[in-house]
């Protein structure tokens, strides 16, 4: 609310609410050339006009404006006597009352800035009080238009004093009421977050804990009755099957409950391996990144080697599938890494040895490369890969290659035993 408001201001209504002491001394002008100018405006001001002695008053009164806001109610007395002095001063012709201007600008300010109740005591005995001295001191008759018309004017004023305090309290009172909803709905928010977590924990405890120790009680009991009983070690075997399979139902409407409504699904498709290196290479080489392919196995009674893509995956043989979707994502970040930094005119090459234990491959590359640290462009791919080894127990170097050889390399191990 505030910043709509705020952005609802001009350049200089801004700027005078930045300088409030600016915005003073542009009110004491307009006021003092409004007193002037209904001085000589009115057809008996100009058979009597003012003295210099009403000109006086009239410049101080407008110059106590300045102070308004500092202190409301001194300014508003000084203005009051100021009024009566300029109106009583010549008793030869109507009361100059064009100085209750000023008052009337100092009664607006005190009520606007002052509680109802006092405001409009401030404001009655205010008008009595220029009214009256106005009335019994000024020149006769007592009952003259300006005298009355004097009264109109101070009483207006308090009343628009009044408006503009009741204005800004309902605009306070609803911008704290925008603020406390705000607070009360992010609170509200993050008690429904609690509360669900608290509820999704309590769940996921009651399955696991009840299931688990089922399966683990039936688990002890086939292995106890396995050799004297085997029928009834089949039943606890059976009944084991089913708790977890019962296990796995309610974990799954469980952890449901916490996907997004259109997020995607599980994928259906296997996961990619090297048995696709083929369709890999191709797409590298119709972008531009010519790819050259050398698998070889040391396994006995292997295929040996190749130097084709498509025969990669019948060289090394079965993989685990960790490290066969390990390995493909490694060559396949290499050589993306190899495209976007080798330049143009750059040649790949991609080496694949399996061993009795272990996995081995290289991706190399004779253009410039990215930086060894990975933060060439504000990537984590380096670092991804390194990851995506260290999960399976391996690792993974990625540098410039060896002596004044041009290029980058990325050398990989990855043990045959990694768990799935």
């Amino acid at each position: 609310m505030t910043a709509l408001t705020a952005s609802g201001l001009t350049g200089p209504h801004r700027w005078l609410r930045a300088h409030p002491r600016a915005a003073d001394l542009l009110l004491a002008a307009a006021v003092f050339a409004l007193v002037m100018t209904g001085s000589y405006a009115t057809a008996h001001t100009r058979q009597h006009p003012p003295g210099p002695g009403f000109v006086t008053l009239a410049v101080v009164a407008c110059g106590c404006l300045v102070w308004r806001r500092r202190a409301p109610r001194a300014v508003l007395g000084l203005t009051s006597v100021l009024t009566v002095a300029a109106a009583v001063a010549e008793r030869d012709g109507p009361p100059h009352t064009q100085v209750a201007l000023a008052a009337a600008v100092a009664l607006c300010t005190v009520a606007a800035r002052t509680e109802r109740s006092t405001a409009w005591r401030i404001a009655v005995l205010t008008v009595i009080a220029i009214t009256g001295a106005v009335m019994l001191l000024g020149p006769a008759p007592w009952y003259s238009q300006e005298s009355f018309g004097l009264l109109a004017w101070i009483g207006l004023a308090g009343a628009a004093g009044d408006a503009v305090r009741s204005r800004r309290a309902f605009v306070a009172a609803i911008e704290e009421r925008a603020e406390r909803a705000e607070r009360t709905r992010e609170e509200e928010a993050r008690r429904r977050v609690a509360e669900e977590r608290l509820r999704i924990a309590r769940e996921l405890h009651d399955v696991v804990a009840h299931h688990i120790a089922l399966v683990n009680v039936q688990a002890g009991v086939a292995a106890h009755i396995m050799d004297s009983r085997p029928e009834q070690a089949r039943q606890a075997l059976a009944h084991v099957r089913e708790a977890g399979r019962s296990a796995l139902e309610e974990l799954r409407a469980t952890v449901g409950l916490l996907r997004q409504y259109g997020d995607p699904e599980a994928p259906t498709e296997p996961a990619p391996g090297l048995g696709l290196l083929d369709r890999l290479v191709d797409g590298f080489g119709r972008v531009g990144l010519p790819v050259a392919v050398a698998a070889v196995s040391t396994l006995p009674g292997g295929q040996g080697a190749t130097d084709e893509a498509a025969g990669a995956a019948a060289v090394l043989g079965p993989l685990p599938a960790a490290v066969d979707l390990t390995a493909y994502r490694l060559v396949q970040e290499a050589l993306t890494n190899a495209h976007k930094h080798a330049g143009p005119g750059a040649r790949a090459e991609v080496s694949l040895l399996r061993g009795a234990d272990s996995l081995q491959l290289t991706v190399l590359d004779d253009g410039a490369g990215p930086p060894a640290d990975g933060t060439g462009s504000g990537g984590h791919g380096l670092v991804g890969m390194r990851e995506r080894a260290a999960a399976l127990g391996g690792r993974c170097e990625a540098g410039p290659r060896d002596g004044d050889v041009p290029g980058f390399r990325v050398r990989a191990t990855l043990p045959l035993s990694a768990p799935a």
